[in-house]
C-alpha cells in the first residue's frame, strides 16, 4: 500500500486479513504481543484494559469465544489460531470516577498489540461484530468493565482455495486522505501544511 509520507514499515504493512493459515502463534510471540499492549500510554496511567484469549489448541475455550462473534465475522474468525476480547475498565481506580477515556486507551493498547504482532508477521482483525452482552455472561465480566472489541490473530492465510466472499473481504481498503480527517482553525478546514 502506497504511504503520502513515510511511516515506519510495521505500520505501512499491518491490514486486517479474512484469511489466515492454521499455523500457531508461538508462545513467546503470543505474549510479546500482549506485553506491547502493556506498554501502551492511558489517561493517569490508569490501564484500564484487560484482553480474553482463546487459542485454537483449547477447542472448547475457543469454541466459546467463537460463539459471542456475529455469524459473518465467525465464518473467518472460526480459522485464525487465536481470539481475544477488549476488555475496558470503565472507573479510575483513583478516583472511582467514571473514565471517559476507558475506550480511547484500550484503543492504544489494542493498536500497540497489533503493531507489535505485525512487526513479527502476524496479523490482526479487529470486530466491532459481537456480542458484548453474551461475553459478559460467559466470560463473568463484571459491571465496572465492558467489552469493547472482539480481536482474530494469526499468520496471513493463502487465498487459494478459499470462498469467493472471503476472498473480496481479504483486500487492502483503501485510507482516507490527510485533508479527510486533519483540520485546523475549524472544522472541516484542512490543516494549511496539507
Amino acid at each position: 500500500m502506497e504511504v503520502a509520507h513515510p511511516v515506519l514499515d510495521v505500520i505501512r504493512s499491518r491490514w486486517s486479513p479474512a484469511i489466515y493459515s492454521p499455523q500457531p502463534v508461538e508462545t513467546q510471540k503470543l505474549l510479546s504481543i500482549l506485553e506491547a499492549a502493556r506498554w501502551a500510554p492511558s489517561s493517569y496511567n490508569e490501564q484500564p484494559w484487560s484482553f480474553l484469549v482463546a487459542r485454537k489448541e483449547e477447542p472448547e475455550e475457543f469454541a466459546r469465544m467463537l460463539s459471542c462473534l456475529v455469524p459473518g465475522n465467525a465464518t473467518w474468525a472460526q480459522h485464525v489460531p487465536v481470539l481475544m476480547i477488549s476488555v475496558a475498565k470503565l472507573q479510575f481506580e483513583h478516583s472511582g470516577a467514571g473514565n471517559r477515556h476507558a475506550f480511547h486507551d484500550t484503543g492504544i493498547a489494542t493498536g500497540f498489540l497489533m503493531l507489535q504482532a505485525a512487526s513479527l508477521g502476524i496479523l490482526a482483525h479487529g470486530m466491532a461484530g459481537f456480542d458484548a452482552a453474551k461475553a459478559r455472561e460467559l466470560y463473568g465480566i463484571p459491571d465496572s468493565h465492558e467489552a469493547v472489541a472482539a480481536i482474530g490473530l494469526g499468520y496471513p492465510g493463502d487465498e487459494h482455495g478459499a470462498p469467493e466472499e472471503l476472498r473480496k473481504r481479504n483486500q487492502h481498503k483503501p485510507r482516507r486522505t490527510l485533508e479527510q480527517f486533519v483540520f485546523a482553525g475549524r472544522w472541516g478546514q484542512p490543516f494549511a501544511l496539507l
